[in-house]
This record gives structure tokens, sequence and C-alpha cells, in this order.
């Protein structure tokens, strides 16, 4: 069924529904703190919990542990589904 939203309860609060969405994520590891901006997600009407799926989790990590591994002590990103063509082409020589 393609076009068809797969909503679900909230697991939090029990009440609202999810529709798709984009959030803001921030995440924490010792002294950096990384924040991305426009992620895909499952968003509750209620609460505003967030879900994400398990490609987009791969991703929204990946971005962070770059942030980490590079000393940033606070990193603001825009979300995108894969690097782009010249950082690939970096890691490609």
């Amino acid at each position: 069924m393609q076009g068809a939203e797969n909503t679900m309860t909230c697991t939090i609060c029990k009440h609202g529904e999810t529709g798709r969405g984009k959030v803001t994520v921030m995440l924490q590891r010792r002294r950096s703190t990384v924040i991305i901006k426009g992620v895909p997600g499952d968003i509750c009407g209620n609460c505003g919990e967030y879900y994400l799926g398990a490609a987009v989790t791969d991703r929204v990590l990946a971005l962070a542990q770059e942030a980490v591994a590079k000393g940033a002590e606070v990193e603001i990103l825009r979300y995108t589904a894969r690097p782009p063509r010249r950082a690939l082409a970096a890691v490609e020589k």
C-alpha cells in the first residue's frame, strides 16, 4: 500500500496517534552536544514524542559519532539521508 501512513498509538502518553513529520534530535556524549535538525520520524500528535526508523537512527548516530570524533563541543547539523557526493569522493581517494 504505497502512500498509506503507518500510524500507531504513542507508547508514552497512550492517547495520541503518530504521524509523519520532522524533528530535532539532541544527543550528548562525553563533552559533545550534537543537534540534528529536520530528522524524519513519526511524531505523536498529543505529547510530541517521536519515533525514528532503523535506517534514520543509524544515520543520526553516524552523524553524531562524526561530530564527537572531530572533537566538537557543540555541533548543529541538518539531517541528510547520506553524505554529500563530495564527502563520498574524499573517502574514496
